[in-house]
């Protein structure tokens, strides 16, 4: 390869709550010039039952391996910096080691007996009223179940054996990052802390003394907090043809990307569903005194100092998906064999027909919300001609954004001068039903976004911030 053939490259790579992507940034081209992806299928039972949701972290890793490896060599050569993103909110907690310089081929790696699962987002162990128990935070953002220090409150207090085994934790791209930077401290972005609790934004730091006085372990805390784009370290070795020495970025959110790598104006918001859902818009002039009183809508940090303002549903494609599970496991009992796949083809075509629009009223709340966690699902307004398979299912993609709307509503971002609503997520992307009770709800513009924005994102950020 000749010096003049050489361009500057971005690797960007995003674990999300199911599958990681990654994807190769061209910024001469200003374009993506390769990508991968893989499902992790990480997720693991939980000694909890429902209430826990934990994933195998050596698989997640094992998945970033095998889409680097399957990228193109001669691009991986002419990567000059690594962004990295991840699923918000959960904690995985491991033993630093020094690093062997002896080490002649680098792996992704970190020995099951080393690191924690990953308690997600979606872990439901700290119920109200463990929440109502812990110290009161400063913070404008409130803790929730599945939040990284809650989870950490409730292991102090009920398996502290646990976190004896262990001196650092973070997100699971925090991991990755210290992962490959053979880092001896822990970086963390501001982004990753706030999605943490007990942080405060304005001040770029976790509210040691307050959860200290709880007996929380502050000393497993990450000790370097950076700012969105900042450099967490140098990659310790050289990775699949990628240099030894490249920058890796700080590790962001995974929310703060996809917005990123979407947004093209002030006048737009982007609504994500995936396996959740959010609806958010970029806060620029925000001070966390000055948070709205709104249950509903929190602000998280952005980039330059500005703030997202995110409604955020546990409830999104996880919902369709269980209907789907149900209606396959209910011709299981009768005798048939239906592929997932048929049954979502079906329903998104008996869906979108105007027969299937009714009164009926379903709320899939099947796994509460994190303003109203006691919140379940219902169905309402039932009668015999809504009994049709895609009356249901247009009556639950309509709950789900009916659900979002009461959330952040029309008017609100009629208020903030939003004009268009950019989609984003597979759940959202590959279902015309969900799209059309969007522009039943909001009466805005939907643009559809791109796939794996959230990588993309994580490269554009670390490329920006330079």
């Amino acid at each position: 390869m000749n010096e003049s053939d050489i361009e500057e490259l971005t690797l960007g790579i995003d674990l999300g709550t199911t599958s990681v992507k990654v994807v190769v940034y061209s910024r001469a081209k200003g374009e993506i010039v390769a990508k991968q992806s893989k499902d992790t299928q990480a997720n693991v039972p939980s000694d909890l039952g429902i209430d826990g949701n934990k994933q195998d972290v050596p698989k997640i890793l094992s998945a970033v391996h095998s889409c680097i490896s399957r990228l193109p060599k001669d691009l991986l050569r002419q990567v000059t910096t690594i962004g990295v993103c991840g699923q918000m909110h959960g904690v995985a907690l491991w033993k630093g080691q020094r690093p062997s310089a002896d080490e002649k081929a680098f792996k992704l790696e970190i020995p099951k007996t080393e690191v924690s699962h990953l308690y997600t987002w979606q872990d439901s162990r700290c119920d109200a009223e463990f929440l109502n128990s812990l110290p009161p935070s400063r913070s404008h953002l409130p803790v929730h179940s599945g939040y990284g220090c809650a989870t950490i409150f409730w292991f102090a207090r009920n398996k502290p054996e646990k976190l004896s085994k262990y001196n650092r934790c973070g997100t699971v791209q925090d991991l990755m990052v210290n992962l490959l930077c053979g880092s001896e401290d822990v970086a963390m972005s501001s982004q990753n802390a706030a999605s943490f609790g007990y942080f405060l934004t304005e001040e770029g730091k976790f509210e040691m003394e307050t959860m200290s006085t709880s007996n929380f372990p502050i000393d497993l805390l990450p000790k370097r907090i950076l700012r969105p784009g900042e450099i967490a370290g140098h990659l310790m070795h050289t990775w699949f043809g990628i240099p030894e020495g490249v920058p890796v970025g700080v590790a962001l959110g995974d929310l703060q990307c996809s917005v990123f790598a979407l947004l093209k104006g002030p006048d737009e918001a982007v609504m994500n569903i995936s396996t959740s859902a959010q609806l958010t818009y970029v806060q620029p002039t925000f001070k966390p005194g000055d948070a709205e009183d709104s249950a509903t809508v929190e602000y998280f940090p952005y980039f330059k100092d500005e703030y997202l303002a995110v409604s955020a549903s546990l409830n999104g494609g996880n919902s369709l998906a269980s209907f789907v599970k149900m209606i396959q496991q209910w011709t299981m009992e009768l005798g048939f064999s239906v592929p997932q796949a048929k049954v979502w083809e079906k329903l998104i075509s008996l869906g979108q027909e105007d027969s299937a629009i009714s009164s009926m009223r379903i709320e899939p709340l099947l796994l509460g919300e994190r303003h109203d966690p006691l919140k379940t699902a219902s169905v309402t307004d039932i009668s015999l001609d809504t009994l049709h398979l895609g009356t249901v299912f247009r009556a639950l993609c309509s709950g789900v954004i009916q659900n979002l709307h009461g959330m952040m509503s029309q008017e609100l971002l009629k208020k903030k001068g939003i004009k268009k609503i950019v989609g984003n997520g597979s759940g959202l992307v590959r279902n015309p039903v969900l799209q059309k009770e969007v522009q039943h709800w909001y009466k805005l513009p939907l643009e559809l976004g791109h796939s794996g924005d959230a990588a993309l994102g994580a490269a554009l950020a670390g490329v920006a911030h330079q």
